[in-house]
């Protein structure tokens, strides 16, 4: 994964708590109900933990059941990238960081209905928060 110009991996491993360097940079995954955001319900913007780049809005956030902080879609277009992930015997859609492809968490197709029918499911350690201005 890169990091973008400034941060190489040791940096990194330096700035991130162990769990935050696990998940952005080796794909771990937090447990579920322990993240900082999964309950967390402030109006503002999730970024990138990593490159610090906008990519969830507190309005798209919904609670799934699961644990995580879920959203129905990114902030914009081009914020995530979506991939094949066939790890662990499954079949889903790991989502990372468009600017520095930071592993953020899932994508399932069980979303609110009413809406975009997606749930991104995305772990608090790979997120930081902003409040509105």
């Amino acid at each position: 994964m890169t990091t973008g110009p400034s941060e190489d991996e040791d940096t990194l491993r330096e700035r991130l708590t162990p769990e935050q360097f696990a998940v952005t940079r080796c794909s771990a995954t937090e447990r579920a109900f322990t993240g900082q955001y999964w309950d967390h319900h402030a109006d503002g913007i999730y970024r990138c933990v990593v490159c610090h780049a906008p990519l969830f809005d507190s309005a798209h956030k919904f609670d799934s059941g699961s644990g995580w902080p879920s959203y129905d879609r990114a902030l914009a277009a081009g914020a995530v990238t979506e991939h094949l992930d066939e790890s662990h015997g499954m079949r889903r859609v790991e989502v990372r960081c468009a600017k520095c492809d930071s592993h953020l968490g899932h994508l399932f197709p069980d979303g609110p209905r009413e809406t975009t029918g997606a749930r991104y499911c995305i772990n608090s350690a790979s997120l930081d928060f902003k409040d509105r201005d």
